[in-house]
């Protein structure tokens, strides 16, 4: 037997900046850091395009790209982890994350 998928996958969404901000906002599960949250989430829901604008905005608001997961982890050492998550960190250390 064979699962069908509940979620089709979406190509060509359109994220504008209004779109882009709107990661900004929402609160973190427990136990989260609500700004490593944010950067989570962003980082696993855009292309690097939109995640270098959404880094922007991130910054202008204050908030901190050296944040950690609940494992002790920045995102930019996440991210190291990944195979495709290159452009990703290169994005985030322009931007000062350490």
């Amino acid at each position: 037997m064979s699962l069908k998928k509940d979620k089709q996958k979406v190509l060509g969404e359109v994220f504008d900046d209004a779109r882009i901000a709107g990661f900004l906002e929402g609160e973190a599960p427990e136990g989260f850091n609500r700004d490593f949250y944010l950067l989570e989430r962003a980082y696993r829901g855009m292309k690097a395009e939109n995640f270098a604008t959404f880094v922007r905005l991130f910054k202008e608001q204050g908030l901190d790209l050296n944040s950690q997961s609940p494992e002790g982890q920045t995102l930019l050492a996440r991210i190291g982890e990944h195979e495709q998550g290159a452009e990703y960190a290169d994005i985030l250390k322009a931007a000062g994350a350490q």
